[in-house]
């Protein structure tokens, strides 16, 4: 779809017309969380971590060592949780503040 066929829209937030596709990926691209690792990095899906404290899991009577690796983490929507498996223990969420990506 070309420019000139494409519908202006009103941007409240800008004050300003646009073309609502340009819209739509502007409110898709602020609907995004940025998850940061403990040392500032972008975390993404499918990225590898590794932890930089020892952690006590609640629940499954383990810990996770410092420097345990974690691999093809999944992001939650929440920009300090991420969602990832580790051997024996199911549904593990991690706050990325306690990891380093690799």
């Amino acid at each position: 779809m070309s420019d000139a066929d494409d519908d202006y829209v009103y941007d409240e937030d800008s004050g300003e017309w646009m073309p609502a596709s340009e819209l739509a990926a502007k409110k898709a691209a602020a609907d995004t969380v940025e998850v940061r690792d403990a040392v500032g990095n972008i975390l993404a899906d499918g990225d590898s971590v590794t932890l930089i404290k020892d952690l006590t899991v609640k629940g499954a009577g383990q810990t996770l060592k410092q420097g345990t690796v974690i691999k093809s983490i999944r992001l939650t929507g929440d920009a300090q949780e991420i969602d990832c498996r580790f051997d024996g223990i199911k549904g593990l969420v991690l706050r990325a503040e306690f990891v380093r990506k690799r």
